[in-house]
């Protein structure tokens, strides 16, 4: 056996013993959510909004430039005339 297999087979009798000495059955951990999978993580924070016009439409600053700014900079606005902050 390899020093993995017998930390393993550890693992395995102390859990074992620990369900003995409280009485526990497979059906109790169940119940109690012991083997549920893991909630998954929590989605990340919005990007915080770095650029608005007067009608409130933003953009964060990352990915494609929204149809809103590309046109206000293609008519010859500044992106920083948009810039908040």
């Amino acid at each position: 056996m390899t020093a993995r297999k017998n930390e393993r087979a550890e693992a395995i009798r102390w859990i074992q013993d620990q369900m003995a000495d409280y009485g526990l059955t497979m059906e109790e951990l169940e119940a109690a959510g012991c083997f549920d999978p893991p909630p998954p993580p929590p989605p990340p924070p919005p990007a915080p909004v770095c650029y608005r016009n007067a009608e409130g439409l933003a953009r964060d600053g990352q990915g494609e430039m929204p149809s809103w700014l590309r046109r206000a900079v293609n008519a010859g606005q500044s992106v920083e005339f948009f810039r908040i902050g």
